[in-house]
Protein backbone atom coordinates (compact mmCIF):
# COMPACT_ATOMS: atom_id res chain seq x y z
CA UNK A 1 0.00 0.00 0.00
CA UNK A 2 1.61 3.26 -1.06
CA UNK A 3 2.23 5.79 1.86
CA UNK A 4 0.09 9.16 2.04
CA UNK A 5 1.49 12.27 3.23
CA UNK A 6 -0.60 14.68 4.56
CA UNK A 7 0.82 17.75 5.56
CA UNK A 8 -0.85 21.20 7.47
CA UNK A 9 0.22 24.01 6.77
CA UNK A 10 0.97 27.37 8.66
CA UNK A 11 -2.29 30.12 8.43
CA UNK A 12 -0.91 33.08 6.67
CA UNK A 13 -3.84 34.96 6.16
CA UNK A 14 -3.56 38.29 8.15
CA UNK A 15 -5.31 39.07 10.83
CA UNK A 16 -3.93 35.76 12.01
CA UNK A 17 -6.16 32.72 12.56
CA UNK A 18 -5.80 30.31 15.49
CA UNK A 19 -7.65 27.21 14.34
CA UNK A 20 -6.35 24.19 13.06
CA UNK A 21 -7.90 21.05 10.17
CA UNK A 22 -6.62 18.90 13.13
CA UNK A 23 -5.98 18.64 16.39
CA UNK A 24 -2.50 16.97 18.05
CA UNK A 25 -4.78 14.09 19.55
CA UNK A 26 -6.64 13.91 16.11
CA UNK A 27 -3.14 13.56 13.79
CA UNK A 28 -2.43 10.48 16.28
CA UNK A 29 -5.66 8.58 16.37
CA UNK A 30 -6.00 9.09 12.04
CA UNK A 31 -2.03 7.60 11.93
CA UNK A 32 -3.42 4.79 14.36
CA UNK A 33 -6.72 4.40 11.88
CA UNK A 34 -4.38 4.77 8.83
CA UNK A 35 -0.81 2.41 8.71
CA UNK A 36 0.05 3.86 4.84
CA UNK A 37 -0.38 7.60 6.22
CA UNK A 38 2.05 10.13 7.44
CA UNK A 39 1.00 13.56 8.76
CA UNK A 40 3.27 16.36 9.07
CA UNK A 41 3.04 19.70 10.45
CA UNK A 42 4.82 22.81 9.74
CA UNK A 43 5.69 24.88 12.40
CA UNK A 44 3.70 28.22 13.82
CA UNK A 45 3.86 30.63 16.31
CA UNK A 46 0.11 31.15 16.87
CA UNK A 47 -1.93 27.93 16.45
CA UNK A 48 -4.01 27.38 19.69
CA UNK A 49 -2.45 24.04 19.75
CA UNK A 50 1.81 24.61 20.02
CA UNK A 51 4.44 22.88 18.40
CA UNK A 52 5.64 21.21 20.91
CA UNK A 53 1.97 19.95 21.68
CA UNK A 54 2.24 18.07 17.90
CA UNK A 55 5.63 16.72 19.15
CA UNK A 56 4.40 15.05 21.54
CA UNK A 57 1.90 13.35 19.83
CA UNK A 58 4.53 12.05 17.35
CA UNK A 59 3.84 14.21 14.82
CA UNK A 60 7.10 15.61 12.88
CA UNK A 61 7.41 19.26 12.26
CA UNK A 62 9.02 20.91 8.81
CA UNK A 63 9.07 23.99 7.32
CA UNK A 64 8.82 21.99 3.97
CA UNK A 65 6.04 20.75 2.39
CA UNK A 66 7.23 19.54 -0.27
CA UNK A 67 7.33 16.15 -0.12
CA UNK A 68 3.33 16.23 1.20
CA UNK A 69 0.96 14.55 -1.16
CA UNK A 70 -2.14 16.60 0.31
CA UNK A 71 -1.86 20.19 2.29
CA UNK A 72 -4.86 20.94 4.25
CA UNK A 73 -5.40 24.16 6.74
CA UNK A 74 -8.27 26.32 7.48
CA UNK A 75 -8.33 29.61 5.51
CA UNK A 76 -7.21 30.92 1.91
CA UNK A 77 -3.64 29.91 1.77
CA UNK A 78 -1.18 32.71 0.40
CA UNK A 79 -0.23 32.60 -2.98
CA UNK A 80 3.26 32.59 -2.14
CA UNK A 81 2.72 29.17 -0.07
CA UNK A 82 0.76 27.04 -2.76
CA UNK A 83 3.09 24.67 -4.24
CA UNK A 84 2.40 22.98 -7.53
CA UNK A 85 1.01 19.49 -8.24
CA UNK A 86 -0.30 19.27 -5.11
CA UNK A 87 -3.96 18.83 -3.37
CA UNK A 88 -4.73 21.52 -1.09
CA UNK A 89 -7.78 21.19 1.10
CA UNK A 90 -8.96 24.45 2.48
CA UNK A 91 -11.88 27.32 2.71
CA UNK A 92 -11.09 29.12 -0.53
CA UNK A 93 -14.09 32.06 -0.60
CA UNK A 94 -13.97 31.79 -4.07
CA UNK A 95 -17.33 29.82 -5.52
CA UNK A 96 -19.22 32.50 -4.57
CA UNK A 97 -17.04 34.54 -7.23
CA UNK A 98 -15.49 36.73 -4.54
CA UNK A 99 -13.41 39.18 -6.45
CA UNK A 100 -10.54 39.39 -3.74
CA UNK A 101 -9.58 35.53 -4.44
CA UNK A 102 -9.64 35.75 -7.92
CA UNK A 103 -6.31 35.63 -8.78
CA UNK A 104 -5.86 33.30 -5.52
CA UNK A 105 -8.27 30.51 -7.80
CA UNK A 106 -5.99 31.69 -10.77
CA UNK A 107 -2.70 31.29 -9.10
CA UNK A 108 -4.12 27.69 -8.34
CA UNK A 109 -5.17 26.77 -11.90
CA UNK A 110 -1.68 27.99 -13.26
CA UNK A 111 0.29 26.17 -10.58
CA UNK A 112 -2.13 22.88 -11.72
CA UNK A 113 -3.37 22.06 -8.10
CA UNK A 114 -6.33 20.06 -7.10
CA UNK A 115 -8.48 22.66 -4.54
CA UNK A 116 -10.87 20.33 -2.62
CA UNK A 117 -13.01 23.09 -0.84
CA UNK A 118 -14.70 22.49 2.42
CA UNK A 119 -17.46 24.57 1.69
CA UNK A 120 -18.55 22.59 -1.18
CA UNK A 121 -18.16 19.10 0.79
CA UNK A 122 -21.62 17.16 0.17
CA UNK A 123 -22.97 13.78 0.98
CA UNK A 124 -25.23 12.07 -1.54
CA UNK A 125 -28.18 14.21 -0.32
CA UNK A 126 -26.18 17.04 -1.32
CA UNK A 127 -26.02 18.51 2.30
CA UNK A 128 -22.87 20.17 3.64
CA UNK A 129 -20.93 18.01 5.90
CA UNK A 130 -18.41 20.31 7.05
CA UNK A 131 -17.95 23.61 9.31
CA UNK A 132 -17.41 25.90 11.58
CA UNK A 133 -21.31 26.69 11.92
CA UNK A 134 -22.21 24.99 15.32
CA UNK A 135 -19.35 27.34 16.77
CA UNK A 136 -20.07 30.57 14.84
CA UNK A 137 -23.44 30.14 17.02
CA UNK A 138 -22.29 29.24 20.07
CA UNK A 139 -20.04 31.92 19.88
CA UNK A 140 -21.71 34.55 18.51
CA UNK A 141 -24.93 33.80 21.03
CA UNK A 142 -22.70 34.21 23.79
CA UNK A 143 -21.80 37.38 22.39
CA UNK A 144 -25.27 38.39 21.96
CA UNK A 145 -25.78 37.67 25.72
CA UNK A 146 -22.55 39.78 26.47
CA UNK A 147 -23.90 42.70 24.93
CA UNK A 148 -27.60 42.74 26.53
CA UNK A 149 -25.56 42.59 29.79
CA UNK A 150 -23.43 45.64 28.49
CA UNK A 151 -26.22 47.46 27.11
CA UNK A 152 -28.90 47.38 30.00
CA UNK A 153 -26.23 47.47 32.33
CA UNK A 154 -27.02 43.94 33.76
CA UNK A 155 -24.11 42.14 34.26
CA UNK A 156 -20.33 42.11 32.65
CA UNK A 157 -19.03 38.88 30.96
CA UNK A 158 -15.51 37.84 30.01
CA UNK A 159 -15.41 38.24 26.11
CA UNK A 160 -15.34 34.85 24.82
CA UNK A 161 -11.61 34.90 22.49
CA UNK A 162 -10.31 36.05 26.63
CA UNK A 163 -11.52 32.55 27.49
CA UNK A 164 -9.12 29.69 27.06
CA UNK A 165 -11.92 27.58 25.88
CA UNK A 166 -15.96 26.66 25.90
CA UNK A 167 -15.68 25.59 29.71
CA UNK A 168 -14.81 28.74 30.97
CA UNK A 169 -17.50 30.43 28.58
CA UNK A 170 -20.02 28.26 30.84
CA UNK A 171 -18.71 29.24 33.87
CA UNK A 172 -18.96 33.42 32.46
CA UNK A 173 -23.19 32.33 31.64
CA UNK A 174 -23.62 31.87 35.23
CA UNK A 175 -23.59 35.31 35.41
CA UNK A 176 -26.29 35.94 33.10
CA UNK A 177 -29.62 37.85 34.47
CA UNK A 178 -31.92 38.51 32.42
CA UNK A 179 -35.13 40.41 33.30
CA UNK A 180 -38.44 38.53 33.96
CA UNK A 181 -39.69 39.67 31.46
CA UNK A 182 -36.90 39.82 28.76
CA UNK A 183 -37.32 38.04 25.53
CA UNK A 184 -35.40 36.29 22.90
CA UNK A 185 -36.16 35.84 19.19
CA UNK A 186 -33.94 33.07 17.43
CA UNK A 187 -33.52 32.37 13.31
CA UNK A 188 -32.15 28.92 11.69
CA UNK A 189 -32.61 25.78 12.23
CA UNK A 190 -28.53 24.26 10.74
CA UNK A 191 -25.55 24.02 12.54
CA UNK A 192 -25.48 27.79 13.34
CA UNK A 193 -28.39 28.04 14.98
CA UNK A 194 -28.71 24.66 16.81
CA UNK A 195 -25.06 25.94 18.21
CA UNK A 196 -26.75 29.03 19.40
CA UNK A 197 -29.62 27.14 21.32
CA UNK A 198 -26.94 25.37 23.38
CA UNK A 199 -25.82 28.45 25.03
CA UNK A 200 -29.51 29.29 25.94
CA UNK A 201 -29.39 26.04 27.31
CA UNK A 202 -27.13 26.99 29.48
CA UNK A 203 -29.19 29.57 30.80
CA UNK A 204 -32.21 29.67 33.09
CA UNK A 205 -34.99 30.71 29.97
CA UNK A 206 -37.79 29.09 28.59
CA UNK A 207 -38.89 28.59 24.81
CA UNK A 208 -42.04 29.26 24.07
CA UNK A 209 -43.85 29.09 20.28
CA UNK A 210 -44.21 31.80 17.87
CA UNK A 211 -47.77 32.59 18.73
CA UNK A 212 -47.75 32.71 22.61
CA UNK A 213 -44.49 34.72 21.97
CA UNK A 214 -46.45 37.68 20.76
CA UNK A 215 -49.46 37.06 22.80
CA UNK A 216 -48.46 36.49 26.02
CA UNK A 217 -46.44 38.11 29.06
CA UNK A 218 -44.37 35.35 31.19
CA UNK A 219 -43.03 35.15 34.50
CA UNK A 220 -39.90 34.87 33.60
CA UNK A 221 -37.39 35.33 30.32
CA UNK A 222 -38.65 33.07 27.24
CA UNK A 223 -37.27 32.61 23.50
CA UNK A 224 -38.77 30.97 20.55
CA UNK A 225 -37.30 30.09 17.83
CA UNK A 226 -38.76 30.37 14.53
CA UNK A 227 -39.28 28.36 11.77
CA UNK A 228 -39.34 30.03 8.64
CA UNK A 229 -42.75 29.55 7.81
CA UNK A 230 -42.99 31.79 11.28
CA UNK A 231 -42.06 35.03 9.89
CA UNK A 232 -42.60 34.70 5.94
CA UNK A 233 -46.26 34.13 4.52
CA UNK A 234 -47.30 33.91 0.79
CA UNK A 235 -48.09 37.35 -0.51
CA UNK A 236 -51.83 36.17 -1.97
CA UNK A 237 -52.65 34.73 1.59
CA UNK A 238 -52.10 31.27 0.38
CA UNK A 239 -50.46 28.25 2.73
CA UNK A 240 -47.13 28.46 3.04
CA UNK A 241 -45.04 26.00 1.17
CA UNK A 242 -41.31 25.41 2.46
CA UNK A 243 -39.90 23.81 -0.81
CA UNK A 244 -41.49 26.49 -2.72
CA UNK A 245 -40.08 29.04 -0.60
CA UNK A 246 -36.69 27.86 -0.92
CA UNK A 247 -36.44 26.93 -4.60
CA UNK A 248 -38.28 30.57 -5.54
CA UNK A 249 -39.24 33.10 -2.25
CA UNK A 250 -40.42 35.99 -4.21
CA UNK A 251 -44.03 34.97 -3.77
CA UNK A 252 -43.22 35.37 -0.25
CA UNK A 253 -43.12 38.56 2.33
CA UNK A 254 -41.77 38.46 5.75
CA UNK A 255 -43.87 38.79 8.29
CA UNK A 256 -40.93 39.20 10.92
CA UNK A 257 -42.15 43.07 12.18
CA UNK A 258 -45.04 41.05 14.18
CA UNK A 259 -42.45 40.43 16.45
CA UNK A 260 -40.51 43.60 16.92
CA UNK A 261 -43.12 44.59 19.39
CA UNK A 262 -42.27 41.80 21.50
CA UNK A 263 -38.54 40.98 21.36
CA UNK A 264 -35.30 42.31 23.73
CA UNK A 265 -33.06 40.41 21.35
CA UNK A 266 -32.31 39.08 17.94
CA UNK A 267 -30.31 36.05 17.23
CA UNK A 268 -30.47 36.02 13.47
CA UNK A 269 -28.42 32.18 12.50
CA UNK A 270 -30.75 31.35 9.52
CA UNK A 271 -29.81 31.17 5.33
CA UNK A 272 -31.05 34.11 3.41
CA UNK A 273 -31.35 34.08 -0.27
CA UNK A 274 -30.69 37.82 -1.86
CA UNK A 275 -34.21 36.80 -3.91
CA UNK A 276 -36.23 36.46 -0.41
CA UNK A 277 -37.94 39.97 1.39
CA UNK A 278 -35.84 41.47 3.74
CA UNK A 279 -36.71 40.04 7.13
CA UNK A 280 -36.52 43.39 8.77
CA UNK A 281 -36.27 47.01 6.40
CA UNK A 282 -35.12 50.20 7.73
CA UNK A 283 -38.66 51.66 7.98
CA UNK A 284 -39.69 48.18 10.43
CA UNK A 285 -37.16 49.56 12.54
CA UNK A 286 -39.08 53.13 12.46
CA UNK A 287 -41.63 52.07 14.22
CA UNK A 288 -42.98 53.24 17.86
CA UNK A 289 -43.62 50.23 19.52
CA UNK A 290 -40.57 48.54 18.29
CA UNK A 291 -39.06 46.75 21.51
CA UNK A 292 -36.02 45.61 20.20
CA UNK A 293 -32.27 46.89 21.25
CA UNK A 294 -29.82 44.15 20.63
CA UNK A 295 -29.20 42.04 17.75
CA UNK A 296 -26.34 39.65 17.55
CA UNK A 297 -26.49 38.85 14.04
CA UNK A 298 -24.57 35.60 13.66
CA UNK A 299 -26.11 35.14 9.56
CA UNK A 300 -23.66 38.47 9.30
CA UNK A 301 -25.68 39.86 5.62
CA UNK A 302 -24.16 43.49 5.45
CA UNK A 303 -26.97 45.95 4.83
CA UNK A 304 -30.10 43.95 3.85
CA UNK A 305 -31.73 41.10 5.22
CA UNK A 306 -31.33 42.50 8.83
CA UNK A 307 -31.73 46.17 8.36
CA UNK A 308 -29.56 47.38 11.02
CA UNK A 309 -26.54 45.22 10.43
CA UNK A 310 -24.59 47.96 8.22
CA UNK A 311 -21.38 46.63 8.42
CA UNK A 312 -19.48 43.83 10.25
CA UNK A 313 -17.47 44.46 13.65
CA UNK A 314 -14.49 43.24 15.05
CA UNK A 315 -13.77 40.16 17.57
CA UNK A 316 -11.36 43.23 19.57
CA UNK A 317 -14.50 45.39 18.84
CA UNK A 318 -17.62 43.57 18.55
CA UNK A 319 -20.50 45.92 19.49
CA UNK A 320 -21.46 49.07 17.18
CA UNK A 321 -25.42 51.27 17.40
CA UNK A 322 -27.91 51.41 14.95
CA UNK A 323 -29.94 54.73 15.39
CA UNK A 324 -33.05 53.61 13.40
CA UNK A 325 -33.95 57.22 12.88
CA UNK A 326 -30.78 58.33 11.27
CA UNK A 327 -30.17 54.91 9.38
CA UNK A 328 -26.71 55.47 10.43
CA UNK A 329 -24.07 54.52 13.27
CA UNK A 330 -24.48 55.45 16.76
CA UNK A 331 -23.34 55.14 20.53
CA UNK A 332 -24.89 51.57 21.34
CA UNK A 333 -25.40 53.09 25.00
CA UNK A 334 -28.29 55.43 23.66
CA UNK A 335 -31.57 54.84 24.10
CA UNK A 336 -33.46 54.46 21.22
CA UNK A 337 -29.87 52.79 19.52
CA UNK A 338 -30.03 48.51 18.51
CA UNK A 339 -26.55 47.39 19.59
CA UNK A 340 -25.43 45.01 17.04
CA UNK A 341 -23.03 42.12 17.65
CA UNK A 342 -21.75 41.45 13.91
CA UNK A 343 -18.37 39.53 13.90
CA UNK A 344 -17.72 37.54 10.64
CA UNK A 345 -15.11 35.46 12.13
CA UNK A 346 -16.78 34.12 15.15
CA UNK A 347 -15.52 30.61 16.04
CA UNK A 348 -11.92 31.75 16.11
CA UNK A 349 -12.88 32.95 19.45
CA UNK A 350 -12.70 29.83 20.50
CA UNK A 351 -10.05 28.00 18.34
CA UNK A 352 -9.27 25.34 21.02
CA UNK A 353 -12.88 23.69 20.82
CA UNK A 354 -13.59 24.86 16.92
CA UNK A 355 -10.64 23.05 16.21
CA UNK A 356 -11.55 20.15 17.86
CA UNK A 357 -15.11 20.13 16.54
CA UNK A 358 -14.12 20.89 13.16
CA UNK A 359 -11.60 18.09 13.32
CA UNK A 360 -13.95 15.46 14.35
CA UNK A 361 -16.32 15.91 11.55
CA UNK A 362 -13.25 16.06 8.88
CA UNK A 363 -11.86 12.81 10.34
CA UNK A 364 -15.75 10.81 10.87
CA UNK A 365 -16.83 12.46 7.57
CA UNK A 366 -14.05 12.99 4.48
CA UNK A 367 -10.67 10.98 5.64
CA UNK A 368 -12.47 8.02 4.66
CA UNK A 369 -12.97 9.55 1.15
CA UNK A 370 -9.77 11.82 0.55
CA UNK A 371 -7.61 8.12 1.71
CA UNK A 372 -9.65 5.61 0.53
CA UNK A 373 -11.72 5.17 -2.28
CA UNK A 374 -14.01 7.84 -3.25
CA UNK A 375 -16.91 5.91 -4.90
CA UNK A 376 -19.87 8.53 -3.73
CA UNK A 377 -17.39 10.91 -5.82
CA UNK A 378 -17.14 13.38 -2.68
CA UNK A 379 -13.75 15.21 -3.37
CA UNK A 380 -14.66 14.45 -6.39
CA UNK A 381 -17.53 17.14 -6.40
CA UNK A 382 -15.94 19.39 -3.87
CA UNK A 383 -12.68 19.57 -6.50
CA UNK A 384 -12.72 23.27 -7.91
CA UNK A 385 -9.76 22.75 -10.06
CA UNK A 386 -8.14 19.41 -11.43
CA UNK A 387 -4.07 18.60 -11.30
CA UNK A 388 -4.20 18.83 -15.23
CA UNK A 389 -4.74 22.65 -14.33
CA UNK A 390 -8.32 23.72 -15.08
CA UNK A 391 -11.70 23.86 -13.82
CA UNK A 392 -13.91 21.08 -13.24
CA UNK A 393 -16.87 19.92 -14.46
CA UNK A 394 -18.71 21.00 -11.59
CA UNK A 395 -17.16 24.51 -11.24
CA UNK A 396 -17.50 25.62 -14.73
CA UNK A 397 -19.50 27.89 -14.05
CA UNK A 398 -16.36 29.70 -12.72
CA UNK A 399 -14.79 30.36 -16.13
CA UNK A 400 -15.85 33.75 -16.85
CA UNK A 401 -14.61 34.41 -12.72
CA UNK A 402 -11.52 32.81 -13.30
CA UNK A 403 -10.73 34.77 -16.39
CA UNK A 404 -11.28 38.48 -15.14
CA UNK A 405 -14.37 38.76 -17.42
CA UNK A 406 -17.28 38.78 -14.89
Amino acid sequence: MDIVTLGIIREGKVPPDKRVPLTPSQCKSLIEEYPNLKIVVQPSPIRAYSDQEYKDAGIPLSEDLSACDIIIGVKEVNIEDLIPGKKFMFFSHTIKKQPYNRELLQAIVDKKIQLIDYEVLKDTSNKRILGFGRYAGIVGCYNGLLTFGRKHGLYNLKPAHECRDRKEVEEELKKVQLPQNAKIVLTGFGRVGHGAREILSEISIREVDAEAFVSQEFDGPVFTHLDVSDYYARRDGGAFNKSEFYSDPTPYKSTFPRFLPHADMYIPCHYWSDKADYIITRDDLKAKDVRLSVVADISCDIDCAVACTIRPSKISDPVYGYNPHTEGEDDYMKEGVIAVMAVDNLPCELPLDASEDFGSELIKEVMPHLLGDDEDKIIERASETSLEGGLTEYFSYLEGYLAGTE
